[in-house]
This record gives structure tokens, C-alpha cells and sequence, in this order.
């Protein structure tokens, strides 16, 4: 089983054609492929706009039908909190997530660059990142009684350059405690492993950070594996080594998207 439900095209901040990207998932062995525009957000240039994401609509349905007996096409859309679809029910799935943090009024994106991310940190923060945390962690709460996710998106993604630890420990305890009380806040929800900050060379393993995969198994919260794509050649970006991390905090499963709905699946069934 090969599953990606967390993919970009050009409608929205993406290098590929959708069809372009079906081609590939076929050849590459993909049984499933969900498409996750950016959906249509006021303060997100990467977005779709409005008549964007009709038309996304209606290609995504029109090659879910034209490609029926080679692949399973499914059709969603990345919510920004600040963008909440007005029609959920267009969709086959969503994926929710907290791309930006607000101060006076201003909004600023968490993962656009790493000199941003300084600045929030710096002007914003006065260069204390647990309280940065704690403000996008509260972010990324407000999704707790939002029954239109389906998946919660990267959860850790402020933590996009902090490799080898740059800005903070991702082992400190009180951001551990502020993270962990996230998830036990949204345990109703589907948490992805998302490889895509390695796809494009800021972090060498996937969010969420090990440590938290690893609480997320003890708390029983259900997972998938997502590339998180912007590019077809890194549609299956990491998933043997993401799999391997999988296993060694010990989960058995993983969900895929069916006709039916998420269900579980043995994770021996993955490659």
C-alpha cells in the first residue's frame, strides 16, 4: 500500500499539473493520491483564490473519474485556520493546519522563510520560544471542535529550521508539555507524519518530531504518512525511513482514505 493525501499542484504553491502528478503516482506504485490545495485564505499568498479553487474542484473530480481504474484519486483541501472552508462538504477530506501567528493585528507566516521566522521570534517573542510555542500551539487547539478535520497537518511545524536544535531543545520538557497537551487536545483527530520539510532539505526527519510520535502512540491518536508534495520527483519523499520511525515507537497501524471513509491498516501492508 503507497498512500499520499497531502499534495500540492500548480493551483496553489505547487510545481505540477494534478495529472502530471497522477502520472507519477502510478508509476511509482501510489493505490491512493489525495489532492490538499492551499485552500482560499486571505493572508496566504500560496493560496487558491476563489475561482482557483472552484476550478481545482472540478479538475480534481474530472481525473478522479478519468483515472478510476488505475488509481484512487481523492479530493481535499489544506484549511488554514484562518481560512475555514464555507462548503466542507465539496470535499472528501481536509486536512487543518496553523501556517501563521498573529501580534497587534499583524499576521506572519511560521514556515515562509527562516529570516521570518527570526523576526517573529526576535520582535515578537523577545527570542523566548516557549512562548512562541505556546501561542502557535494555541493555534493549532482551536481546531479541537472543528468536526470538518479530518487531519491535523504538520503539527510542529514552527519547528521547521531548528535542526540540530538551533533556536531550542526539542527536548525540553515545557515545550514537550505544551505540545503534548496539543495533541491530547485534538485526540479525536488524524495526526500526519509529514516528510515534506525534508523534501525541500530544512530538516533531516519528518513532523512531528520524534519524541511527540512517539506520545502520540502512547495516547492510541491514529496517523497517516503524507509527503506533504510541492514536487512529483518527491512524491514519496523519506517514507521508507518515516515507516521505519513509525515502527520503532511502536505503532501496528496506519489510516488510509476508502469510499468509506479513514480505516485502519496494519502497517506491515505499507511500503
Amino acid at each position: 500500500m503507497r498512500q499520499n493525501l497531502h499534495t500540492h499542484s500548480t493551483y496553489c504553491d505547487g510545481k505540477d499539473q494534478p495529472e502530471e502528478m497522477i502520472q507519477t503516482a502510478i508509476a511509482e506504485k501510489f493505490d491512493i493520491l489525495g489532492f490538499s490545495g492551499h485552500g482560499h485564505c486571505i493572508y496566504d499568498d500560496a493560496s487558491m483564490s476563489q475561482q482557483g479553487q472552484a476550478k481545482y474542484i472540478d479538475e480534481i473530480r474530472r481525473l478522479q473519474k478519468q483515472y478510476a481504474d488505475e488509481i484512487q484519486i481523492y479530493l481535499g483541501i489544506e484549511q488554514d485556520i484562518l481560512g475555514r472552508v464555507p462548503n466542507p462538504r465539496d470535499f472528501d477530506y481536509i486536512i487543518g493546519s496553523a501556517h501563521f501567528v498573529e501580534h497587534e493585528g499583524q499576521f506572519m507566516s511560521v514556515d515562509y522563510s527562516e529570516e521570518m521566522m527570526c523576526k517573529i521570534l526576535h520582535e515578537w517573542f523577545h527570542d523566548d520560544f516557549l512562548e512562541y510555542a505556546k501561542t502557535y500551539y494555541q493555534n493549532v487547539r482551536m481546531m479541537k471542535d472543528w468536526d470538518e478535520v479530518d487531519i491535523i497537518g504538520h503539527l510542529d511545524l514552527l519547528t521547521k529550521y531548528n535542526e540540530g536544535n538551533k533556536y531550542f531543545d526539542f527536548e525540553n520538557p515545557k515545550y514537550v508539555s505544551i505540545a503534548c497537551d496539543t495533541i491530547d487536545a485534538l485526540a479525536n483527530k488524524i495526526f500526519e507524519v509529514n516528510t515534506g520539510a525534508i523534501a525541500r532539505g530544512y530538516r533531516t526527519s519528518p513532523y512531528p518530531y520524534k519524541n511527540l510520535l512517539a506520545y502520540m502512540q502512547e495516547k492510541n491518536i491514529r496517523i497517516c504518512l503524507n509527503s506533504d508534495c510541492h514536487d512529483r520527483t518527491k512524491l514519496a519523499c523519506n517514507f521508507q525511513e518515516s515507516l521505519e520511525m513509525i515502527r520503532s515507537v511502536g505503532y501496528g497501524s496506519m489510516v488510509i482514505l476508502t469510499s468509506d471513509g479513514f480505516k485502519d491498516l496494519s502497517l506491515e501492508a505499507f511500503q
